[in-house]
């Protein structure tokens, strides 16, 4: 037997971290890295929260999972913290991020069928979005390195280049339900959409009756400065995936929707088997104790701003590596002049600093929201080290 027992669709690197403190982590030979990668967007609260830590041990010693067939008092409270915080009405909770926006297009799409109009099933995505690795996720996603070899793939979408408000239009038809976008790309490559274009969608979904969905299962939860990203470009959604680092490093998603939105999903129409269960509930929870703390989110933005600088002040000794920096908050990315996944495997494996990479051949930035001025002073230094002894690949 030749298959290594994880199957094997990770190119795994030599990094095994075993243990993690604060915004570190450290491997199984005692090796400290900087983490400026946060699980992807997921550990907000970085490693080994006190808070965090004791709610989950808390549940874990109570109640960790019930059917959803039985009342949810843990459930009901976070829902209504959700209602509470944001623009929904009502939530139903997942255990990923593809799973929150499964349950976004179920909704957009029901919701036309409980008016009488099944025809209305087709929603309008954009090129270079991810929104996850299920058939319908990857059915939404216009990259071919998703796609390839699962066809056939769902029907249902049309796809039009990310921020191009006018093509987004012109495939507006009879059978459109709405439109499904991320606010800020991450995979894509930190691209924040323009005010005008989310502005354009949201106006033409209020005129023609459709549903904007977003997917701010990266962009989320206090990551751009704000409880979520749209809230920065004076738009309210209809339906919104989250997950990441709503539940600060337990799996754990979340689809929100208005009451008009959400009026086709009635009983038997969907459901989860773990979705909210106590201990999901328990984490979100001591995640928002934490980022719903006033002065947190402006703390962020502080925190985001100084980051930006300092990558910013890097570009003119580097610039023969880095090009520009771009993204909202502590959601930053580093536009490269070579390939973005060889610089960050360098920085990893020769300097102690995780990060991401990304489409767009940019380097994703995505430390723990409690990171403080001696993390991005460390992290500005590694960051010059790491360009110094670089050689791009031929």
């Amino acid at each position: 037997m030749t298959i290594t027992p994880l199957m094997p669709v990770y190119p795994r690197c030599d990094v095994r971290p075993v243990r993690g403190e604060g915004c570190y982590l450290y491997g199984e030979r005692g090796e400290r890295y900087l983490d400026f990668a946060s699980g992807i967007a997921v550990n907000l609260l970085g490693h080994g929260h006190p808070g965090f830590t004791k709610a989950v041990q808390d549940q874990v010693a109570t109640l960790m999972h019930v059917s959803n067939l039985y009342g949810s008092p843990q459930g009901e409270a976070f829902a209504q913290r959700l209602v509470d915080n944001t623009f929904a009405d009502t939530v139903f909770f997942t255990n990923s991020g593809a799973e929150a926006v499964e349950c976004a297009i179920k909704t957009a799409r029901r919701y036309h069928f409980a008016k009488g109009n099944p025809h209305k099933n087709t929603l309008i995505c954009f090129n270079s979005a991810f929104h996850g690795r299920t058939l319908g996720a990857i059915s939404a996603t216009n990259q071919e390195k998703m796609r390839d070899g699962f066809e056939p793939l769902l029907p249902g979408f049309k796809y039009a280049p990310f921020d191009d408000l006018e093509a987004a239009l012109a495939l507006v038809d009879e059978n459109t339900a709405g439109f499904l976008v991320e606010p800020v790309q991450g995979e894509g490559g930190i691209r924040p959409a323009s005010k005008a274009f989310l502005q354009g969608l949201r106006t033409i979904c209020d005129e023609r009756d459709l549903m904007l969905v977003l997917d701010e299962v990266q962009c989320g939860v206090a990551r751009t400065g704000t409880l979520y990203a749209h809230e920065q470009y004076g738009i309210v959604p209809d339906i919104m995936a989250s997950a990441k680092g709503i539940g600060g490093g337990f799996p754990f998603g979340a689809c929100l929707a208005t009451e008009k939105a959400a009026a086709g999903m009635v009983f038997g129409t969907h459901g989860s088997t773990y979705g909210g269960n106590p201990l999901a509930m328990a984490a979100g929870q001591a995640v928002f104790d934490v980022i719903l703390e006033p002065g947190f989110l402006d703390q962020v933005k502080a925190t985001g701003e100084r980051l930006r600088a300092t990558l910013e002040q890097l570009i003119p000794n580097h610039d023969h590596l880095f090009e520009s920096v771009r993204g909202m908050g502590l959601m930053l990315g580093v536009k490269m002049k070579s390939d973005s996944r060889a610089f960050v495997a360098h920085a990893r494996d020769n300097h102690g600093l995780l990060l991401v990479a990304a489409g767009d051949n940019v380097v994703r930035v995505l430390p723990p929201l409690i990171i403080e001025q001696s993390h991005i002073d460390e992290f500005a230094g590694l960051m010059s080290e790491a360009a110094r002894s670089y050689t791009p690949p031929a």
